[in-house]
């Protein structure tokens, strides 16, 4: 099964592509690398070296890594200055010698950058910026403590400001087992969330002065502004903090302040509810206005909720398959499914998510169209027929999950065609593909953490990933060895056929 919500991963990077910006604002680069290179071979020796080391996690044909290099080096040979050091490094986990580093970290995207502390013992994802100045401010702020001492006035301003989630603990002493809660969740939600604690709360800008704790103080830059809670168990702090932080709705325009809060919507373990409007249609404002009321009506209940401009949400469309004539738009997206409702009106969406929530809306499935002709050596398979092609055809089949712009797909391409001809006479094999990009693909069957990605599935039900070299003779000695050939039966007429 698919890792928590891949998919909508995917889709954030979709958004993130329409709207970000790589600039650079650091000084041009150096003729040294500061940049670790490593590998399967170092990369245990080296993590072990130090308490803070970020590594990135590439592929060399990957467009958003190569846009990503210059900004990371950048950053590199600022941070070698600094104290605490900060060590960034890289690993090529599309080279099959890193596989299994690349498993062993979770890499299902590129590029995927994690912050690892502590000779090895934390992992944690990097939610930061991808420019250079960016990331050294991050990682400055991360290398340092989980929560800043909260004393004067002047560390609350620059801890907290009008663009960001900063939660403080407000204690009598820093001592005991509530404090020590809130610093252990301070530690494991460092990369997501900004921490601070004090003593005196004065000094904070809003909430009741007069508490002297404990208590934790949430603040937000959108609907109410602040928020107590006085709950000190590790999950159910780690709980509100997560809850809290997410606007009632969530709005993704080009505005790039509203960015880490759609990251942090996708990052949910919710069901995601998006509204695709176009922001400057006259009818706006009364959009708005239901859908805010039904996130509100929602809120706790297991659903997330993102307005999103149709204007920076090409990215949505492509990946849902979705077009434009169909705004205003719906979508609501689970771990594996997804429920739509195009051209909605604005009175329709209470009633249209009760149905929801009620089990009565059929789900939607991206599909290419099914092939009219389908009779070369490698077959084409599409979401709607794939239960044919492959779960219920009887035979032995070998499906790549591929991406058209995928550099190793491209090499594998004329390889599969070698298979699928060498197989062509043998009624009982087929050799298929499917573009894993533009088709929904069963979550629970397969776990498609990059392309190409193949499965076998024998004539007898049996599906297995291949995971062999990507050679002719490697793959089809696979096939031969796992194919399973029917028994012949009896049929009514009392000649035998070959299922």
């Amino acid at each position: 099964m698919a890792s928590r919500f891949q998919i909508c991963l995917i889709l954030v990077s979709f958004f993130l592509l329409t709207s970000s910006s790589y600039a650079s604002e650091a000084e041009s680069s150096q003729s040294k690398e500061f940049v670790l290179t490593l590998d399967h071979s170092n990369f245990s020796d080296t993590i072990a070296k130090y308490d803070f080391i970020v590594v990135e996690f590439y592929a060399p044909w990957c467009g958003h890594c190569k846009k990503l290099a210059p900004e990371y080096e950048k950053a590199a040979s600022v941070l070698s200055t600094v104290d605490p050091l900060v060590i960034l490094a890289k690993v090529d986990a599309s080279d099959l010698q890193n596989k299994g580093l690349a498993s062993q970290y979770d890499i299902r995207g590129f590029p995927s950058l994690k912050i690892i502390r502590n000779k090895g013992k934390d992992i944690q994802e990097y939610k930061g910026p991808r420019e250079a100045q960016g990331i050294v401010d991050y990682l400055k702020k991360q290398s340092g403590p989980s929560s800043f001492l909260i004393k004067t006035s002047e560390i609350v301003n620059s801890l907290i400001d009008a663009n960001k989630v900063v939660v403080v603990g407000v204690f009598p002493e820093f001592s005991g087992e509530q404090f020590d809660n809130f610093m252990a969740v301070a530690e494991k939600l460092r990369s997501d969330y900004e921490f601070g604690h004090t003593s005196d709360a004065k000094l904070l800008p809003r909430g009741d002065s007069s508490v002297t704790g404990p208590i934790v103080r949430l603040f937000k830059p959108f609907d109410e502004l602040v928020v107590d809670f006085q709950g000190f168990d590790q999950e159910e702090l780690k709980k509100f903090v997560e809850e809290a932080s997410l606007p009632v709705v969530t709005v993704f325009n080009k505005d790039p302040t509203n960015h880490p809060f759609v990251i942090k919507f996708f990052n949910s373990a919710n069901a995601k509810a998006m509204l695709f409007l176009n922001f400057t249609d006259e009818h706006v404002d009364t959009f708005k206005s239901k859908y805010h009321d039904v996130a509100e009506q929602y809120k706790g209940k297991g659903i997330n909720f993102l307005l999103g401009d149709v204007e920076s949400s090409q990215g949505a469309f492509q990946f849902f398959g979705l077009k434009e004539d169909q705004v205003p738009l719906i979508i609501i997206q689970t771990n594996e499914q997804k429920f739509l409702k195009p051209n909605v009106e604005a009175d329709q969406i209470p009633s249209w998510v009760k149905e929801y929530q009620e089990g009565n809306v059929l789900p939607y499935r991206k599909s290419e169209p099914v092939p009219e002709v389908n009779n070369e050596p490698v077959k084409v398979a599409v979401a709607d027929n794939l239960q044919d092609l492959f779960f219920n055809s009887g035979k032995n089949v070998l499906l790549e999950f591929y991406a058209p712009w995928c550099g190793h797909c491209k090499k594998l391409s004329p390889i599969l065609e070698e298979v699928a001809v060498s197989f062509q006479s043998d009624g009982d094999v087929v050799i298929a593909k499917i573009d894993a990009t533009a088709n929904d693909i069963p979550g629970d069957v397969f776990d498609v953490k990059g392309y190409p990605t193949l499965y076998f599935k024998s004539s007898g039900g049996h599906i297995i990933p291949y995971d062999g070299d990507r050679s002719k003779d490697d793959m089809i000695n696979f096939i031969k060895k796992n194919r399973e050939t029917q028994p012949l039966t009896q049929d009514t007429t009392g000649t035998k056929d070959e299922l």
